[in-house]
């Protein structure tokens, strides 16, 4: 895959002005032949697999970076589930150990994150499932690098209720053991969850996936900022259709440029690597100009949240789509636009003004990539209510045949407005408001949702 003279000009461009960059680089990593019947042997082969693996992974990808001049913001490991290849522990200690042991082969190998302390619970849960679940509190609150997920839903199975009220009660006690709450920022739950997500804190790699693959999350909010800017001063901005036709067209620049990286990366890095996929979410960062708000707010919207805001992040997302999959044959992962409310500085002052609310983001999430992610609550939260917010964003989800997630820290001591820095990519938490009334006769109720009728497709 070659760029051409013209494509590398807006490329130096996009990377020196507009805060483009290649988000991560992700390697997945299969450990599904693990022997997992006794705990010093499993995390003996569980670090020399992933060590053997990405030993390189972070220098080749900081040359492929040198050589080409567009940065790498993270290297990352993805694993495959760990409820899967550990299904032969005995106990919720050993689950720890394992995730003492991933921590520490991610930072000998030097990445930012190494994810898949996972579990896939939509149909039921193992015992294996259970013990990694209970072990998801002290396994993140004691490891700096290690990210979890639990996917509770599809829209072939339903929603495991069961499931969504017990991980109420494993991110209470996770947010409990740190005063912002930080754990919480490493655990995701999931309807609907993709196997080649590159992204934090999500990423696993996936049964159906190849022995080892590198998959790419690009960036660019700043750059589709800066054109629509650019289209607003010069007149331009006042036609649906034109305005679509141009984030299509800067998708496509971003997703050729991402996909080139990825590539190279895991040709240099050799056998048995394969490029897998590239994913075209817009992924923004607390930088000023680096916002998927101020896209929104650009295109006419007062304040993120204000009625319209919806429809301009579903035109957003369905252009930046088509863009996408015109420039690449490879596009996976969640591939839309993140609203990550501490990491997006936009969404941080949309909150402070009051116009957004986690209601109004609920509804955005129909139709953006993700769903209520980096949201901070009160600690006094009861399990039960964290619960019923899971529930219900799972259910968009499973009813709409997409992937809707919840990131939520309910740090502790704090009320709604308080403000709590997290820094660096993770940024500043706002901690909003929620109804003072329960859902708990509700989740209290056994087994699950059924799926709805439209996935009878077969």
């Amino acid at each position: 895959m070659l760029l051409t003279m013209k494509e590398i000009h807006e490329t130096i461009r996009m990377i020196e002005s507009e805060n483009l960059d290649i988000r991560t680089v992700t390697m997945g990593i299969n450990l599904l032949d693990a022997p997992s019947k006794e705990v010093d042997a499993l995390c003996r082969f569980v670090y020399d697999r992933i060590y053997e693996r990405a030993q390189n992974l972070v220098g080749i990808a900081q040359e492929v970076e040198d050589r080409y001049g567009i940065p790498i913001v993270n290297k990352r490991i993805s694993i495959t589930p760990a409820a899967l290849f550990c299904n032969g522990l005995r106990s919720v200690e050993e689950f720890v150990a394992v995730a003492h042991t991933l921590d520490r082969v991610a930072q000998d190998c030097g990445v930012d994150y190494l994810a898949g302390y996972s579990a896939l619970v939509h149909k039921g849960v193992t015992a294996a499932d259970q013990m990694l679940m209970d072990a998801i509190p002290h396994a993140l609150s004691s490891t700096n690098r290690i990210c979890g997920s639990v996917n509770l839903g599809t829209t072939k199975n339903g929603l495991n209720m069961d499931a969504v009220r017990h991980m109420g009660h494993v991110i209470k006690d996770l947010a409990s053991r740190d005063p912002r709450a930080m754990g919480c920022a490493k655990l995701v739950v999931f309807a609907n969850a993709p196997e080649d997500n590159p992204f934090i804190a999500g990423a696993f790699h996936g049964t159906g996936c190849a022995d080892v693959n590198l998959n790419v999350g690009v960036s660019g909010p700043g750059v589709v900022r800066a054109a629509l800017e650019r289209a607003r001063n010069q007149g331009r901005l006042d036609d649906f259709r034109s305005v679509t036709e141009l984030i299509k067209k800067l998708s496509f620049q971003i997703t050729r440029a991402g996909e080139f990286i990825g590539r190279e990366v895991a040709t240099m890095l050799g056998e048995p690597v394969q490029f897998g996929s590239i994913d075209l979410s817009l992924a923004p960062t607390p930088a000023i100009g680096d916002s998927i708000a101020d896209i929104i707010e650009i295109l006419g919207i007062e304040s993120t949240g204000a009625p319209g805001t919806t429809a301009a992040l579903a035109m957003l997302v369905d252009a930046v789509k088509k863009g996408g999959t015109m420039a690449s044959s490879s596009v996976g992962g969640l591939s839309g636009a993140f609203i990550p409310v501490s990491e997006d500085q936009g969404m941080v002052n949309a909150v402070a003004r009051g116009s957004l609310s986690l209601e109004k983001m609920e509804a955005m999430t129909a139709v953006c990539s993700v769903g209520l992610d980096m949201v901070a609550v009160p600690g006094s939260t009861p399990a039960t209510t964290v619960s019923g917010i899971i529930a219900d964003e799972l259910m968009i989800g499973v009813i709409n045949n997409k992937t809707t997630a919840v990131r939520i820290l309910p740090v502790p001591n704090t009320k709604p407005g308080d403000r709590v820095d997290l820094g660096g990519l993770l940024g500043e938490l706002i901690i909003m408001p929620l109804p003072g009334f329960s859902s708990e006769g509700f989740i209290n109720m056994r087994g699950f949702i059924p799926a709805p009728i439209h996935s009878f497709k077969n």
